[in-house]
């Protein structure tokens, strides 16, 4: 059995290579509809996180609008999909575990608020924010040009994408030609799509053929999916590319991307309505738990160092508008 320090110092590594190459017929167990975060993989996925806190900064604390310093809570949207190591169920599957929660969890407390998951699909985050239901959302959203028409966005962490086979493909995804013709599933209304479309788009227009692209309701869809043959690849988040790798052991990851496209480091941001009056209070406290080191515990707990930031940025450039 891996010991948790072996996990987080292998996971920290597929994250930083990017593309990896291996042979072997792996578990398969990845036939079932279970999630693989819950196999053991020497991370606690207990409900008993004992997660890393830290205190209330009164400074930060002020900037906050008074509705919400009043009321005592932070209201967060989270995805419900269930996404490991990003925010999933703990074994009890109840309790919400995961970097997100964790670092979210840290905000709140440089905030002196209790935070209040909601657990909702993809698109009903935005939705949440758009009516006022969620004073943020930290739920592995990248910024982009589009959304920040909407939303105010206090970076936290790198994103990077990876492309996601089945051990020993004998493919490497280094650009849209790579991708043409291949059958790719990905997540709908998400960035990664954008630039799978994008690419598909550029492989029509050099007259090789388009990309093949599915969408699924759940993330062990996906995996099924690939297994059985049915798919070549997954495009996603790296963070959950590289923990299913690790944990599942049948999946190799053939190439890795910035979440913005070529030219720019995408990064995921602490979401709010715009002008909510949030987003400085938000990158407030993200400076702090960096600065006082709790956010590197985090980061290594999850074996996702290589994605830290040195500081939050207020709406930086995001990934390009779609063009019409």
């Amino acid at each position: 059995m891996k010991t948790r320090r072996t996990l987080l110092t292998a996971l920290a590594s597929l994250t930083a290579l990017g593309v990896l190459t291996a042979c072997g017929s792996g578990d398969a167990a990845i036939g079932t509809t279970e999630p693989e975060a819950k196999k053991d993989t020497g991370v606690n996925l207990s409900p008993e996180q004992n997660r890393v806190r830290t205190e209330k900064v009164d400074a930060i604390a002020a900037k906050l609008p008074a509705a919400v310093r009043e009321r005592g809570t932070l209201v967060l949207g989270v995805s419900a999909s269930g996404n490991p190591p990003l925010a999933f169920r703990a074994t009890d599957d109840k309790t919400l575990i995961g970097v997100e929660i964790d670092l979210a969890t840290l905000v709140a407390d440089a905030l002196g608020l209790k935070p209040e998951f909601n657990p909702v699909s993809w698109e009903n985050l935005f939705v949440g924010l758009d009516s006022g239901k969620y004073d943020g959302v930290l739920s592995n959203v990248t910024v982009t040009e589009e959304r920040k028409d909407k939303y105010d966005f206090a970076t936290y962490r790198l994103d990077d994408l990876a492309f996601e086979a089945k051990k020993g493909s004998g493919w490497t995804v280094k650009g849209p030609e790579d991708v043409a013709g291949k059958v790719i599933a990905v997540d709908s209304g998400t960035n990664q799509e954008k630039i799978l479309v994008d690419w598909s788009a550029q492989n029509e227009k050099a007259g090789r053929e388009p990309v093949d692209i599915k969408y699924y309701k759940n993330t062990p869809d996906y995996y099924l999916a690939l297994q059985s043959g049915r798919l070549d690849g997954f495009l996603g988040p790296n963070p959950v590319a590289a923990y299913h790798v690790l944990s599942a052991g049948q999946t190799e990851i053939v190439g890795k991307f910035s979440g913005a496209g070529a030219g720019l480091q995408g990064k995921i941001a602490a979401t709010t309505k715009k002008d909510s009056g949030l987003v400085a209070a938000y990158a407030a406290a993200i400076d702090h738990i960096i600065q006082n080191g709790t956010y590197a515990q985090v980061l290594e707990r999850w074996g996702l160092e290589s994605e830290a930031v040195q500081k939050s940025e207020i709406n930086p450039p995001g990934l390009p508008r779609t063009k019409n």
